[in-house]
């Protein structure tokens, strides 16, 4: 019967019904419920199961009312926002010289950038190590030097190595957005701005400033996500004292084998990302990214 209306619809020139549309969306959206959302229920699930069997909310609580989680939270906060303002105030410095100030090898270092995106961060940690560690070139080349027992370098195993660490890392993440949209600027411009005699500093306010504001929102925005879920820099710093939200989880879920704890602490980093991001469309629909 479904053959011969087919033929009849052929016959009167008249296409086959289509497929609604959403059944192409049902692949995606299993494989994304199957591979994300539902490990992401079972974590859900699991913080709100204690060891002590049913369910309740007092992992929460506890995990609440620690002292350890307070700090993590306060030291995740504080790093992520230190890092991104570090990122966005270098990566637009060495985007402007990339762009606009004409050097040999600029287009080859322009390229880099978009390499230097694939590498690995415990990777940039771990040159940092070589450099500045207690045993790196850094302090090496000073107790050469002077016979001291030990180098004057020995920031890495602070909160401030993390900082510097997380900077060197995520500035690429800033630079890239920017080099796109400085790309974008008539060059014509900033001649006409020149040639009425408005200093360098004037036309980066008034000329590049302005265009960049929504690569700077999107690569900012970017980079405080990543700083709030870095774990790999934290740990290859083997920074002291330095517990951030991802280490806790680490160190709740393999050391104390304390699962539902470990699982409230990733629902809260979870909804701070999510929140962050929701915060990050609203503001990029206002300025135009």
């Amino acid at each position: 019967m479904a053959s011969a209306t087919l033929t009849v619809r052929a016959r009167e020139g008249k296409p086959p019904p289509k497929a609604p549309r959403w059944i192409w969306a049902l692949p995606p959206v299993a494989l994304l419920a199957l591979f994300f959302l539902y490990p992401l229920a079972l974590v859900v699930q699991q913080s709100v199961q204690p060891d002590t069997g049913g369910t309740s909310l007092q992992p929460y609580s506890d995990v609440f009312a620690s002292e350890a989680f307070r700090e993590a939270l306060g030291t995740t906060v504080w790093l992520a926002v230190g890092a991104t303002v570090g990122c966005l105030v270098l990566g637009f410095a060495l985007a402007l010289i990339i762009a606009f100030v004409p050097f040999p090898g600029g287009k080859a270092v322009a390229r880099f950038i978009d390499v230097f995106l694939s590498f690995p961060s415990f990777l940039i940690t771990l040159a940092l190590l070589f450099i500045y560690g207690t045993k790196g070139m850094a302090n090496g080349m000073w107790t050469d030097a002077t016979g001291a027992a030990e180098g004057p370098f020995q920031f890495l195993t602070t909160p401030w190595g993390v900082l510097l660490a997380e900077i060197t890392y995520f500035t690429p993440f800033v630079m890239r957005p920017l080099l796109a949209a400085f790309s974008q600027i008539d060059t014509a411009q900033l001649e006409v701005a020149s040639s009425l005699g408005a200093k360098p500093g004037r036309i980066v306010r008034q000329v590049i400033l302005p265009e960049a504001l929504p690569a700077l929102a999107a690569g900012g925005s970017l980079v405080l996500v990543m700083c709030l879920n870095e774990f790999g820099i934290v740990l290859f710093t083997g920074a002291k004292g330095v517990t951030t939200l991802p280490m806790l989880v680490y160190g709740k879920a393999i050391l104390e084998s304390d699962y539902p704890a470990a699982c409230v602490v990733a629902v809260v980093n979870v909804a701070i990302s999510v929140g962050l991001y929701g915060l990050y469309r609203v503001v990029s629909r206002r300025v135009g990214a």
